[in-house]
């Protein structure tokens, strides 16, 4: 069973998925993570993608942390302790994201630094039509800014694997007992060698999409190339898009397959870091491993039907009043609801609030929202 606290960051209901495995002695943090923070300035409510030689109005803007930020707000909402290594500058760009981060998601920034005269990178990102474009600006910090060679002592990290590119402080939280959970870029030199991504060997989990599982095992099936990633990493957990997710346990022999569930999707930043984080959720949690699929699925689907990275990632009130509204559909599949059924003693019981539930918006200047 889970413990429920009361409310969190913005007056989330503030969920504990790990209380009835605590114990004296634990490490401080659920998950560490490491990476670049960027400001991400949101507009939404284009009609169509912006013209060359023409001026197009958004009927509407935000601003949020993003970047590493998408993934440490999911797992934050979902009641994990959360620590996490970045630079930020010291402008007001800056000191927003930390901020948000610190204050308004209750994020560990100790690891963290504000670098003197480096200014935060910034994305901006045009959602229209269910899918987004980006541009984005930014200079490398110092190498010695963060130092996340020496992560805290965790239950888990996540980390993003890059080709040719092995970050020393994966080893090093291994070593300290965390379990390692990894998801991996597009190879831009079109290499797709698994040889090359030398950190996979301290992973428990690895979670890339169908094509980057394909392309590196060599497979023409996504549920092939996960059976294929278990002769690397214990646990392969491949994304299949509208068609949900297929996981394979190499330790167990447990496989399982949920499928996505259908939304109307408005932007789909950061879906892929909220669905890592629910599946971060339930794996610490001891979960099964299908309730994990459906759960990270899930979480995945919430965060498509608001705009923004950082700013879409559910928490257990949206968990919760999503379930609930199910429910009280009329006509409502019998078998549809029992595959959600875990959710039953989790979810807060008292949750009136509607459902999807609209966040205020962050902007720069006005504060932090409610």
């Amino acid at each position: 069973m889970t413990a429920f606290i009361g409310e969190g960051p913005h007056n989330q209901a503030h969920i504990d998925p790990l209380a009835a495995l605590r114990a004296p002695g634990d490490p401080s943090w659920d998950v560490y993570l490491t990476g670049t923070v960027f400001l991400d300035i949101i507009f939404t409510g284009l009609d169509s993608a912006p013209v060359r030689g023409t001026e197009s109005w958004a009927r509407g803007m935000g601003s949020s942390p993003g970047g590493v930020a998408n993934m440490a707000t999911a797992l934050a909402r979902l009641g994990l302790r959360t620590s996490l290594a970045a630079s930020f500058g010291d402008d007001h760009y800056g000191e927003y994201c930390w901020d948000a981060l610190e204050q308004g998601e209750g994020i560990d920034l100790s690891p963290s630094r504000t670098v003197p005269g480096w200014h935060s990178p910034v994305t901006v990102s045009m959602a229209y039509e269910g899918e987004r474009t980006m541009v984005s600006h930014g200079h490398e910090p110092p190498p010695e800014e963060p130092a996340p060679d020496c992560p805290p002592r965790a239950r888990a990290a996540v980390a993003s694997l890059t080709p040719g590119r092995p970050a020393p402080w994966i080893a090093r939280a291994a070593e300290k007992g965390a379990r390692v959970f990894a998801d991996v870029g597009w190879d831009g030199t079109g290499a797709w060698n698994l040889a090359a991504l030398a950190d996979l060997e301290h992973c428990e989990a690895f979670l890339p999409n169908a094509e980057e599982a394909m392309r590196y095992t060599g497979t023409s099936c996504p549920r092939a190339a996960a059976h294929a990633l278990t002769e690397h990493v214990p646990l392969a957990v491949v994304t299949l898009g509208a068609e949900g997710a297929y996981a394979v346990d190499r330790r167990t022999g447990e496989t399982a397959s949920e499928p996505a569930i259908a939304v109307e999707a408005l932007d789909p930043t950061g879906a892929g870091d909220v669905f890592v984080a629910g599946f971060v959720t339930g794996t610490l949690a001891e979960w099964p491993l299908a309730d994990r699929l459906a759960f990270a699925g899930l979480t995945a689907a919430l965060s498509v039907q608001e705009f923004g990275g950082s700013l879409s990632a559910p928490g257990w009130s949206e968990v919760a009043a999503w379930w609930r509204r199910v429910q009280s559909y009329k006509g409502q599949e019998p078998a549809a609801l029992s595959r959600y059924a875990f959710l039953e003693g989790l979810v807060p019981k008292a949750c009136g609030e509607p459902w999807p539930r609209r966040r205020a918006v962050p902007t720069i200047g006005f504060g932090r929202s409610a």
